[in-house]
């Protein structure tokens, strides 16, 4: 019985568009983590500073918040594939000019700073643009569930590796390599997008602004009580939760006395989690009883991140980040897989602009009053506070299951009769 299992975790390689970008995007995403861990392992060396870890995060992230509603009205607009090679080409050059100034040893806080708040700003272009390519590149939407989940894992198989080499080359030489491997890397991802064969998308000519077309995207998520319900639980993780990443220095230096190998290796538990949460997600054939894993699975992550804040045992603070990463992971792909299958075509990038949002755009908020917040009180309380309102939230969504799986069963009827 689980070999057909394993099989069907697979199934949507079989598109020869995905096979590539699968392939060139797993490369690129180890030099992305690598990037990741050397940022906040550079900024925590150069200031020591919980209250900077966060404003940087703040500043790199900010960006996706304030223009991720007009690239979505671009995404829909535009070729995806176009959107996605171009900024890719721009990553590449933020990451060389990171691993010039790093490699020159005359990088300072504020050019971190300004060429984070450039990434932050080419992902407020390249996330929706990403998700709504997927279903360019997996022909059969019976498939897309299954994309969506590899893509998961492809992300958190590189969370382990990357995050692994980086403390290894930083222990060693310094976080340049780091940067200049990140940026080198892109060259993979670039390649396999010119390599599809994908005919251009039939954009609908529209003489509406870009004014209305933002109304139009907001009046289709306000007016989904399915997808804002979803989107709001997303956001009050991410916004809650997820600036636990930002104080792991912080964890690794002052609460478990290491350097950085333990912040490297606390890193990878939480890949190590997420891996097997996408794997379970794969291994999914419909979307059947995503409505009750998304809060359970947010339950999962905020018990984690209150154990986490509690313990001061390097093993024991392993296995929580492991915890940590599964919950969060079953979270995020649960949440992208049912939006990508109750949203309309024409609607679909700006949709996943919201998604980007939720998920990066509201995460810069949570960083910066995490950062302040653990300045005052320190990280373990902070994390715990984080822990407790997940989990509050994943009540609170609980308490609306049954109206959001009745609306997703009436959405997910009338979009088969379109099809």
């Amino acid at each position: 019985m689980a070999w057909p299992n394993l099989q069907q975790g697979w199934r949507s390689l079989r598109h020869r568009n995905f096979r590539l970008f699968f392939s060139g995007q797993s490369i690129s995403l180890i030099g992305t983590w690598m990037t990741r861990v050397a940022t906040s392992w550079l900024i925590f060396r150069l200031t020591h500073s919980a209250l900077m870890l966060g404003t940087v995060s703040f500043v790199g992230q900010l960006p996706s918040f304030l223009l991720a509603p007009f690239a979505g009205v671009l995404v829909d607009r535009w070729d995806r594939r176009s959107i996605l090679v171009g900024t890719q080409v721009l990553s590449m050059v933020q990451s060389l000019a990171l691993a010039v100034l790093a490699l020159t040893n005359v990088i300072n806080i504020g050019e971190i700073i300004f060429l984070s708040a450039l990434q932050g700003s080419i992902n407020a272009f390249d996330m929706p643009a990403r998700q709504s390519f997927m279903v360019r590149m997996v022909e059969d939407r019976q498939d897309l569930s299954n994309a969506i989940a590899l893509n998961s894992t492809m992300v958190n198989v590189a969370r382990f590796i990357g995050p692994t080499l980086a403390s290894l080359i930083i222990a060693v030489t310094n976080e340049g390599w780091c940067f200049l491997i990140d940026g080198l890397s892109y060259g993979f991802v670039i390649a396999s997008l010119l390599m599809m064969r994908v005919e251009r998308a039939k954009i609908e000519a529209t003489a509406a602004t870009m004014v209305y077309q933002l109304q139009e995207g907001w009046r289709y998520v306000r007016g989904s009580f399915s997808i804002r319900t979803i989107l709001t639980l997303f956001a009050v993780v991410n916004l809650m939760g997820w600036p636990y990443m930002v104080l792991l220095p912080i964890f690794a230096t002052d609460i478990l006395h290491g350097g950085p190998q333990t912040y490297g290796f606390l890193l990878a538990a939480v890949g190590i989690g997420s891996v097997a949460a996408a794997i379970q997600m794969a291994m999914r054939r419909s979307t059947d009883g995503l409505t009750l894993s998304l809060p359970v699975s947010t339950l999962i992550f905020g018990a984690g991140l209150i154990l986490f804040g509690l313990v001061h045992v390097f093993w024991l603070s392993f296995a929580l980040m492991v915890i940590v990463g599964y919950g969060l992971m079953q979270c995020m792909a649960g949440t992208n897989t049912l939006l990508q299958t109750l949203v309309v075509e024409r609607m679909r990038g700006r949709v996943m602009s919201y998604y980007t949002m939720a998920f990066v755009g509201t995460a810069p908020f949570g960083s910066l009053v995490a950062g302040a917040i653990a300045h005052r009180i320190g990280a373990p309380l902070t994390v715990i506070a984080s822990g407790v309102a997940s989990m509050a939230v994943a009540i609170w969504f609980l308490t609306r299951r049954s109206s959001v799986e009745s609306h997703v069963s009436i959405v997910h009827g009338e979009l088969a009769l379109e099809h």
